[in-house]
């Protein structure tokens, strides 16, 4: 028996191999160019995304800046009228509550004139900082002055404000004075046994 048709099929078999090879070497020499196009769009797009965030970052220390050199502007100036603020507040915290007549128009005016005052104030930044009872002590914003025990406000919160703080843009011109309760305050938690004192000194259950 001849090996010669043996031999043939494998030398037909690596012409069919090396004619493929030959095809594969031809299809990637064609998409040699697109590999280019795809490399060259990528970077263009790394650019564009590293310049975006520049923009971003440079937009953001331009808002930065102009808000100092207002706040530098005014600032000054916005301290100065702190003291016409509080002597309003303490002319309104004096003046009679059931004022009639004269009395009742100029306390409305001076109602009037503080209420344009904090409006001023608004317009160019400078924020009214007048915690509530009850409100989370901010210690970037308040000052504790004193503590004291409270059955109505939690421990560590704002029991009254004192003197009211502003705030201009974001950094604290002057912070509120405020009374904060006392570690331990708050409302108290009802008798689970609804104990009331007897006659004779000694608790008994009402309930029973």
């Amino acid at each position: 028996m001849s090996d010669k048709p043996l031999n043939d099929e494998i030398n037909e078999l690596d012409a069919d191999m090396a004619e493929v090879e030959a095809d594969a070497a031809e299809a990637a020499d064609d998409l040699a160019p697109l590999d280019a196009v795809i490399a060259e769009r990528d970077e263009w797009k790394d650019r564009a995304l590293r310049v975006a965030a520049e923009m971003e970052n440079l937009k953001r220390r331009a808002e930065t800046q102009q808000n100092d050199a207002r706040a530098f502007a005014i600032q000054r100036f916005a301290k100065d009228l702190l003291g016409v603020a509080d002597n309003l507040e303490r002319a309104l915290m004096a003046a009679p509550k059931d004022s009639e007549g004269a009395a009742a128009g100029l306390v409305t005016g001076l109602e009037m004139t503080q209420k344009s005052l904090l409006q001023a104030f608004d317009t160019n930044g400078l924020k009214l900082v007048k915690p509530e009872p009850g409100d989370a002590f901010n210690p970037h914003l308040h000052e504790a002055m004193i503590e004291q025990p409270s059955d109505t406000v939690p421990g560590g919160a704002v029991l009254q404000t004192m003197q009211s703080g502003f705030e201009l843009f974001g950094r604290t011109i002057r912070p509120a004075m405020v009374v904060v309760a006392a570690k331990g305050s708050g409302p108290k938690a009802a008798n689970p046994y609804d104990t009331a004192p007897a006659a004779d000194g000694h608790a008994f259950d009402g309930k029973a």
